[in-house]
């Protein structure tokens, strides 16, 4: 585990707490996927999350900025756990 997530590589994690990506994604309780990955980028805050659902790779947008999704990236063990 070396991400800010505090996830591990592959394995894979349920939603236990709703919650609104950067996009207007609403993430509901039992979503279930596998954990691939995360990239920063700094220039905007940006935090991908990549995991694989039923085989296809699909990425989560979140913004580290107060107004939009910093307590969930700062509490994400809340909103999710290994399944």
């Amino acid at each position: 585990m070396n991400n800010v997530l505090k996830l591990d590589i592959g394995l894979q994690y349920q939603v236990i707490k709703p919650f609104t990506d950067y996009d207007g994604i609403l993430h509901n309780i039992g979503e279930t996927w596998t954990y691939l990955g995360t990239n920063f980028l700094p220039y905007e805050d940006g935090l991908t999350l990549h995991v694989l659902i039923d085989n296809i790779e699909v990425v989560y947008r979140l913004q580290w900025r107060k107004e939009e999704q910093a307590e969930i990236i700062e509490n994400f063990q809340e909103y999710v756990e290994v399944r």
